[in-house]
């Protein structure tokens, strides 16, 4: 099935020349001169071999659909990522590479999507947002609007997230897993 550029995220798996291709980071592009441009970080799935790929966003790219099931992330050993099938129950391992930077943002029990071909995974979808705590960040400075710069924060997984000045420290945050960045304070 043909769909723009623009709309592949990590965990696609798309033709290029009659290869599976899984995207493991799709990233927009708008230089300040000319179109803008999708770039995917790519890992052939018969060997496993990466490559970037440049699209504009316009442009029409093959994804291809193939069994996917819902599974919740068990564990990790090693460069294996466990998990297991929500229908069957049964467990499968996934190397890193395949799940990409957005490892770091696996917890326990977080509902996952695999792409399986021929039985075998072939790409990892994450959840769009996940609710972090923070752990680090710099006090608040009195006089500060919402509207000023952001401050990096380190979260409770180690990943570092630019935060508004009003967010400080055990506050819980939602974060877009796509384009690592804060969205909102969490409800709860």
């Amino acid at each position: 099935m043909k769909v723009n550029a623009n709309q592949l995220r990590a965990g696609n798996v798309i033709d290029i020349d009659g290869r599976l291709y899984t995207v493991t980071k799709a990233e927009s592009v708008k230089p300040g001169k000319g179109t803008a441009v999708t770039r995917l970080d790519l890992r052939r799935i018969s060997d496993g071999i990466k490559t970037e790929e440049r699209y504009r966003t316009s442009e029409s790219v093959e994804r291809v659909f193939i069994d996917e099931r819902n599974f919740n992330y068990l564990y990790q050993d090693g460069e294996s990522y466990t998990f297991m099938d929500t229908e069957t129950f049964e467990q499968v391992g996934v190397h890193g590479d395949m799940i990409g930077d957005q490892k770091i943002y696996l917890q326990e029990n977080m509902p996952v999507r695999i792409s399986l071909n021929e039985g075998v995974p072939v790409a990892v979808e994450l959840p769009a947002t996940v609710t972090l705590e923070v752990m680090e960040t710099d006090p608040s400075v009195k006089g500060q609007t919402a509207s000023a710069s952001f401050k990096p924060a380190i979260m409770s997984n180690g990943a570092r997230i630019m935060v508004p000045p009003h967010i400080s420290v055990g506050t819980r945050i939602v974060i877009d897993v796509q384009e690592e960045e804060y969205i909102e304070r969490a409800k709860d």
